[in-house]
């Protein structure tokens, strides 16, 4: 099968995710920085970074075919709470979140030539009380280190997650249904059948 977009980010979740709908695709490099403005709101600091990885992935492009970026962000108090410095930063994001609702913002921005289109969710998640020790022991996992908010809810922290009411895999980093919308409109086509291969993250 060739391959049928670019993908510009290194997030092997989004790339299991592209496989899922049955997209054919290509890795390709982005690096943009990834630090929100002040005062910058959640949604606009998503669309921002999405459509830059994105542009710069299509700036590295060899093939004439859309790339697609996406940035999702997790927020409480309209506070953006970005990948973790290290452990102890990873235990203070998980104690912040512990008994209270948060917002996940998920965007996603294709180009293709001069056209850029975007979407994007925004999903609320409630924890349950979370004890220090569960804490530390999970950031001492190493599974919070390398994901925004400092928990992945398709790992062990969905034990704590009492409900979200949104997109699930927009939650875990690419909302399906609205990412597979958005592809259609650059003629980029999608495996209905395939789909419920993701089934496996909700488990």
């Amino acid at each position: 099968m060739s391959v049928q977009l670019y993908l510009a980010s290194r997030s092997p979740r989004r790339a299991e995710f592209l496989a899922a709908l049955g997209v054919s695709h290509a890795v390709i490099a982005a690096d943009v920085p990834e630090q929100p403005k002040p005062g910058q709101s959640p949604l606009d600091y998503a669309l921002e970074t999405a459509t830059a990885k994105a542009r710069a992935g299509a700036a590295n492009a060899r093939l004439p075919i859309p790339v697609l970026g996406a940035d999702t962000d997790v927020a409480i108090d309209g506070v953006i709470l970005g990948k973790p410095r290290d452990a102890d930063d990873a235990v203070a994001m998980l104690m912040r979140l512990a008994g209270r609702s948060h917002q996940v913002v998920s965007a996603v921005a294709v180009v293709a030539g001069e056209r850029l289109e975007t979407i994007w969710t925004l999903t609320d998640v409630v924890f349950g009380d979370i004890e220090v020790a569960d804490a530390r022991a999970y950031a001492a996992s190493g599974e919070p280190l390398d994901k925004a908010g400092a928990y992945g809810i398709q790992g062990h922290a969905a034990r704590w997650v009492r409900r979200i009411e949104g997109s699930y895999t927009g939650v875990v980093g690419l909302p399906l249904y609205e990412t597979a919308e958005l592809l259609g409109r650059f003629g980029v086509r999608t495996d209905a059948l395939r789909v419920s291969s993701v089934s496996a993250y909700s488990q």
